[in-house]
């Protein structure tokens, strides 16, 4: 009889303390855009949201492979995508969520696109006006939705909510595109921005949401730096296949993106 009781004792202690593991268990979810998927890697284990294993959302997953992961990060996500097809992964059970989101509501590949035409031929600073004006006006409402969202879903959640390089340093080295200095300046001045109104929100959004900025980890190393030392490009120029241009490169993730969000969840 004894033995049995010890054997019973014993079986619910042990379903006991697999739901406690379980109710410990860490859970990551990575939304976002391409920024976060990893286009521009070039390696895609998931091609049509061109989700990629050298990305920084993976890259904090090999760092933690007792976690459980979720890869929602999809290339060409919004906003609205985001809301409609995303956040739906985040439960009440995550305890870490990332994203980058913000440049294709702004339009910054069609922006890209139209700079980089020769002068005579595009309207680049009538391009970079109306983005400026969707960061300004529309985009702050729209990021407010989002991390409402995130909050309504996981409530106890820490978000970390990550910006988009400066691209460029000034010079095209590229041989058909056609960057004015004066065009890359005002692009640089549209990721600032972007910077800006992604911080407020995340600000608004309260104590559990982080912003963190990758400009400073992405100096020197932008389109067409190259000279050597610690100067690298961490972000392709014009590629093939274009999706892949003006994306960070492996190295953008590795040495870029994933120690800056590594900072945050150790």
């Amino acid at each position: 009889m004894n033995r049995i009781r010890i054997s019973v004792v014993l079986g619910v202690v042990a379903i006991c303390l697999a739901f406690a593991a379980q109710a410990m268990a860490t859970k990551y979810v990575a939304l976002g855009d391409s920024y976060s998927s990893g286009t521009g890697t070039r390696t895609f284990y998931e091609p049509s949201c061109q989700r990629s294993v050298y990305a920084y959302p993976y890259l904090l997953h090999e760092a933690h492979p007792t976690w459980t992961f979720v890869d929602a990060a999809c290339s060409g996500a919004t906003t609205s995508s985001l809301l409609s097809s995303q956040v739906s992964s985040v439960t009440s059970e995550t305890n870490w969520v990332t994203y980058t989101i913000g440049g294709n509501d702004a339009g910054f590949s069609s922006v890209i696109t139209e700079c980089a035409l020769p002068g005579w031929l595009s309207d680049c600073n009538g391009a970079i006006n109306e983005a400026q004006s969707i960061i300004k006006n529309t985009l702050p409402g729209r990021l407010d939705e989002v991390n409402n969202a995130i909050k309504s879903h996981a409530p106890n959640a820490k978000v970390i909510v990550l910006d988009y390089p400066r691209l460029f340093n000034g010079e095209d080295c590229n041989a058909l595109t056609f960057f004015s200095p004066s065009e890359e300046t005002r692009l640089n001045e549209t990721a600032d921005m972007l910077k800006n109104t992604l911080s407020a929100a995340a600000t608004r959004a309260g104590s559990n949401f982080v912003f963190r900025d990758v400009i400073p980890a992405f100096i020197g190393h932008a389109v067409c730096d190259g000279g050597g030392g610690s100067s690298t490009e961490w972000i392709n120029g014009l590629s093939n296949p274009t999706s892949e241009s003006y994306h960070p490169k492996v190295t953008g993730h590795a040495s870029g993106y994933y120690p800056v969000v590594h900072g945050v969840t150790g």
